[in-house]
């Protein structure tokens, strides 16, 4: 798919619903370039962490579904963009981010905001994944 400059939609069966109702797919694939839509911490069933750690593994586990759907991994993220409803739950969410980012660090950037789709959110994550570059050559050395 490498040269395919056709756009893909990806939208994981659980998600169709949202497609639909709210008009956008959860990522856009072009070649092996993926943008994903704003992941937030509400589960398939619809039910919300009732924290940050909740809400952001919850956020983490979605994106990890469509990155796997689109044929990628946490491994081909390569920017992480993060809204936060507190900037003071940065380290808890950092603490669950690495969970599931281990090594090769994607850039990474978090904004305060004063509001999210739904009252209780309290974060919400876009990213841009290359697929199949997984491991980084590491330049930090």
């Amino acid at each position: 798919m490498a040269g395919n400059t056709q756009k893909v939609l990806i939208n994981p069966g659980e998600t169709k619903s949202i497609y639909k109702t709210m008009q956008f797919s959860q990522a856009v694939r072009v070649g092996n370039t993926l943008w994903v839509s704003g992941q937030v911490g509400i589960n398939e069933n619809g039910v919300m962490g009732e924290d940050i750690e909740a809400q952001a593994r919850m956020a983490f586990q979605n994106l990890k579904r469509v990155l796997t759907e689109a044929g990628g991994s946490m491994d081909d993220v390569v920017e992480l963009v993060t809204y936060h409803r507190s900037m003071a739950d940065i380290r808890g969410f950092a603490k669950v981010k690495s969970e599931f980012i281990t090594h090769d660090y994607p850039a990474w950037t978090a904004v305060g905001v004063t509001e999210l789709l739904l009252p209780n959110l309290m974060v919400e994550m876009k990213a841009t994944a290359i697929i199949g570059s997984g491991k980084a050559d590491d330049k930090t050395r």
